[in-house]
C-alpha cells in the first residue's frame, strides 16, 4: 500500500509540472509550489550528504530529471504571471527585494554570481567527475569480477555474497553511467535559467511600456526586480541540487557517514590544529589585524586540538581494552571449538616466500589459476571440485608448499622464486647449467634456471615452466588422483538435480525407487577413480535405470555404465586413425581370477593365493616395461567380466595401468597386441 501511495505522489509531481506548462496558475498556488520546490531541493541535499554509499541514492539521475522539469515548469508559470499581471506572488517578490536589498543592481549582481558559481564551478566539476568515474568504473569491472571469483574460490565468501557483490558492481556501473548523462540536465537548467531571466527582463520592459504606459525606467525597476526574484527563487534550489550532485559523485568512501568522516578527516589531526592556532595567534600579535579576534580564534584551535588529542588517547586505551576483552571472551566461548572441527576438502599451504605468487597486488595470478583448475576439472571429468583453500604457513620453509586432502597432507613441493623449471623432453642433447631438482607432479628430473637462461633453454628444446604453473599443475594432478573421494552425496544430489530439470521422469524412476543416492555415488566414484568422465550423466543414469532392476551391485553396475560410455573411453585411450599397441590377458589367468571371486552380502572380493597374485603382478610388470620402452601408454585388454577384478588386483602396484574390456572399445578402433600377460 505504501508503494502505491508513493507511486501516486510521484505521478502527481510530474503531472503538476506538465500542467504548469499549459495551464496558468494563480499567484498563491505558485507560492506553495515554490516552497515545495525549495523543500525538495533541501531534502535531496541532506539525503545525499548523509547517505552511506552512492547506491543508497541509486535513483538520483531520475531525481535530477524530475526536479529539473518541475523547476522549469515553475519558471514558466512565474514568467507568465510577471508578464501578464506584473505580480508573481509573495515568494518571488520577497526574493527580489530581500536578497537584492531592494536594489536592482545588487540583485542583478547576486543573481549573476549564483549563475557563475553553479555553471562554472559546481556543474563543470560534477560533469568532469561523473565522466571520469563512469569510465574508470567500467574499466575496473573485469578486475573486480576476477577478485570476487578469487575470493569465492578460496572460500573467503559464500556464493550468495559473491552474487550480491557482482550485482553491486553492475549497479555501480549503471549508476555512474547514468550520472554521466544526468549531469547534463543540471548544466542545461543553469543555461535555461539565465536565458529565461534575460527574456523576462526584455519582455517585462516591453510589456510595461506598451501595455501599462510606463517609461523605460519605471518598467525596468518593476519588472527587473520581479525577474531577478524569479531567477533567484529558481536558481537557489537548482544550486542545492547541483551541490547534491557534486557531493554524490565525489564521495571518496563507498560506505561512510559523510558528516562524521569529513569532520574527523579535517579536524582529526591535533598537530595540524596546534599549528593553525599558533599561526593565528602570531598574526594577531605581529600584524595590524584585530588582535582579540585572531588570538581568540587561535586559542580556540589550540583548545580543540588538546581535547581531540585526549579523545584519541582515550579511544586507543578503550580499543586495546575492548580487543583484550573480545579475545578473552572468544577463548571462553565453548562453541568456539566448533570452528576447529571443520575440515577443508582441499588445502594449499605455502611458505612466506610464495606469498607474492598468490597476492594480486604484487602481480600474482595463483588465485586465477586455481579458478581455472576448477573449470578444467569440471569440463574434463564432469564434477565440481570443492573450494580450494589457500593459506600461508610460517612453519613451512619459505619456498615450500604442501597439499592437503581433508586435512591430511598428501603431497608437497618446493620452488625457487624468480626461477624457472626446465625439463628435457627426451631429445635435447645439449645440457644447460642450473640447480638439479625433480618436477613435483610426475617426479621427472629437471633443473632450475634463471630468467636470463629461459630463452636459450627454450631454443634448445627444453620445456620451461614458471613457478605458478608448477604449483597449479601439481595441484591439478593431486585433485585428479583424489577426485573420487572428494565426491560427496550432496555433490551427487546437485548433479542429479541438474539432470532432473529436463529429465524428471528418468530421475523419478531411478531415485530412490531403484537405487539410493549412496549407490549412485559409489558408481560415480568408481568411474572417477579410473579417470572416466561423468559429464554425460544422462547416459549414466539411463544405464543405471536399465540394469538396477536386476542387480544393485555397484561394481557390476559400474561395468555396465563403462560399456555405455565406450565412445568416450575409446576417444580417451585409443586415438582415431592410429593403431594402438595393447597387452592382453592370458585366458587361463582370467579363468583363475573368476574362480577366486567370492560373493558376500557386502559385495564381491578376490580371494587369490598370495603367491599366485605375486606371480601375476610380476608378469604384468614385465609386460608394462616393454610398452614403456616403446614409449607407449600401458593398456591391458580383458574380458568384461574379469576387468574390474583384475583392475582391483593391480591398482595398488600399478596405479597408472589402464585396464579396458573388449566391450568398452568402439568397433572402428584398431588395436595391436604386442604382448600377453601370462604366469
Amino acid at each position: 500500500m505504501k508503494m502505491r501511495k508513493a507511486d501516486v505522489g510521484v505521478a502527481i509531481y510530474i503531472m503538476a509540472a506538465i500542467i504548469m506548462f499549459i495551464v496558468p496558475i494563480p499567484a498563491w498556488l505558485l507560492d506553495i509550489l515554490l516552497a515545495v520546490n525549495i523543500s525538495i531541493a533541501l531534502t535531496v541535499l541532506f539525503a545525499t550528504m548523509f547517505s552511506k554509499e552512492v547506491l543508497d541514492m541509486s535513483f538520483f539521475p531520475t531525481m535530477l530529471l524530475f526536479t529539473t522539469i518541475f523547476r522549469i515548469a515553475l519558471n514558466t508559470s512565474s514568467t507568465r504571471l510577471i508578464l501578464r499581471d506584473g505580480n508573481a506572488g509573495n515568494v518571488v517578490e520577497t526574493f527580489g527585494e530581500f536578497v537584492g536589498g531592494g536594489d536592482l543592481v545588487i540583485g542583478v549582481i547576486i543573481f549573476i554570481i549564483l549563475i557563475l558559481i553553479q555553471f562554472m564551478v559546481i556543474n563543470k566539476g560534477s560533469e568532469r567527475v561523473s565522466e571520469v568515474t563512469a569510465r574508470f568504473t567500467l574499466d575496473a569491472m573485469p578486475g573486480k569480477q576476477m577478485a570476487i571469483d578469487a575470493d569465492l574460490n578460496t572460500g573467503a565468501i559464500t556464493d550468495a555474497e559473491a552474487k550480491r557483490r557482482r550485482e553491486k558492481i553492475q549497479e555501480e556501473a549503471s549508476f555512474f553511467g547514468s550520472m554521466d548523462g544526468a549531469v547534463k540536465y543540471v548544466k542545461g537548467d543553469a543555461v535555461a535559467g539565465l536565458l529565461i531571466t534575460t527574456i523576462n527582463i526584455v519582455g517585462g520592459i516591453i510589456m510595461g511600456m506598451t501595455r501599462q504606459g510606463m517609461d523605460i525606467t519605471a518598467a525596468l525597476n518593476k519588472y527587473a526586480i520581479l525577474t531577478i526574484g524569479d531567477g533567484l527563487v529558481s536558481q537557489i534550489p537548482s544550486l542545492l541540487i547541483s551541490l547534491s550532485t557534486g557531493i554524490l559523485v565525489t564521495k571518496g568512501s563507498k560506505d561512510a557517514d559523510f558528516g562524521t568522516t569529513l569532520v574527523s578527516q579535517l579536524f582529526g589531526v591535533p598537530k595540524a590544529l596546534y599549528l593553525v592556532g599558533a599561526m593565528l595567534a602570531v598574526l594577531g600579535f605581529v600584524t595590524q589585524l584585530n588582535t582579540i579576534l585572531f588570538v581568540g580564534l587561535g586559542l580556540v584551535f589550540i583548545i580543540v586540538a588538546r581535547n581531540i588529542e585526549g579523545t584519541i588517547e582515550t579511544a586507543k586505551i578503550e580499543q586495546e581494552v575492548d580487543s583484550e576483552e573480545a579475545a578473552a571472551e572468544e577463548i571462553r566461548q565453548p562453541e568456539n571449538v566448533n570452528s576447529l572441527l571443520q575440515v577443508d576438502p582441499i588445502e594449499l599451504e605455502f611458505g612466506y616466500g610464495i606469498i607474492p605468487l598468490a597476492d594480486v597486488n604484487q602481480g600474482g595470478d595463483l588465485l586465477d589459476r586455481v579458478v581455472m583448475i576448477r573449470r578444467q576439472i569440471a569440463l574434463e571429468l564432469g564434477t565440481v571440485v570443492p573450494i580450494i583453500r589457500l593459506r600461508d604457513n610460517i612453519q613451512l620453509n619459505p619456498n615450500q608448499y604442501i597439499i592437503k586432502i581433508k586435512g591430511i597432507q598428501v603431497s608437497e613441493g618446493e620452488i625457487l622464486f624468480d626461477h624457472y623449471m626446465a625439463m628435457n623432453p627426451g631429445y635435447v642433447e645439449e645440457e644447460i647449467t642450473g640447480i638439479p631438482t625433480f618436477e613435483p607432479s610426475f617426479h621427472l628430473p629437471a633443473i632450475w634456471i634463471t630468467e636470463g637462461q629461459r630463452e636459450r633453454a627454450e631454443s634448445l628444446g627444453y620445456t620451461v615452466v614458471d613457478p605458478p604453473s608448477i604449483i597449479a599443475t601439481h595441484l591439478t594432478e593431486i585433485i585428479r588422483q583424489h577426485i573420487a573421494e572428494l565426491l560427496t552425496r550432496q555433490d551427487v544430489q546437485n548433479l542429479i538435480n541438474n539432470v532432473k530439470e529436463n529429465n524428471s521422469s528418468l530421475v523419478e524412476e531411478l531415485v530412490p525407487k531403484l537405487l539410493g543416492l549412496g549407490e549412485i555415488q559409489k558408481v560415480l566414484q568408481n568411474l572417477l577413480k579410473e579417470g572416466i568422465s561423468i559429464r554425460d550423466l544422462l547416459t549414466i543414469l539411463e544405464t543405471l535405470a536399465d540394469y538396477a532392476p536386476t542387480t544393485r551391485d555397484t561394481d557390476i553396475l559400474t561395468e555396465y555404465v563403462r560399456q555405455s560410455l565406450k565412445r568416450a573411453i575409446s576417444t580417451k585411450y585409443f586415438p582415431s586413425h592410429e593403431t594402438t599397441s595393447v597387452l592382453t590377458l592370458d585366458p587361463k589367468i582370467e579363468q583363475e581370477i573368476m574362480g577366486s571371486v567370492k560373493q558376500t552380502e557386502t559385495g564381491a572380493f578376490l580371494n587369490l593365493d598370495p603367491a599366485r597374485s605375486k606371480a601375476i603382478l610380476n608378469a604384468v610388470g614385465e609386460e608394462i616395461k616393454k610398452l614403456e620402452n616403446m614409449g607407449k601408454t600401458p593398456i591391458i585388454m580383458t574380458s568384461p567380466i574379469v576387468r574390474m577384478y583384475f583392475k582391483r588386483l593391480t591398482e595398488d602396484y600399478y596405479p597408472d595401468l589402464v585396464v579396458v574390456s573388449y566391450n568398452e572399445v568402439e568397433s572402428n578402433v584398431e588395436l595391436q597386441s604386442v604382448g600377453m600377460v601370462t604366469a
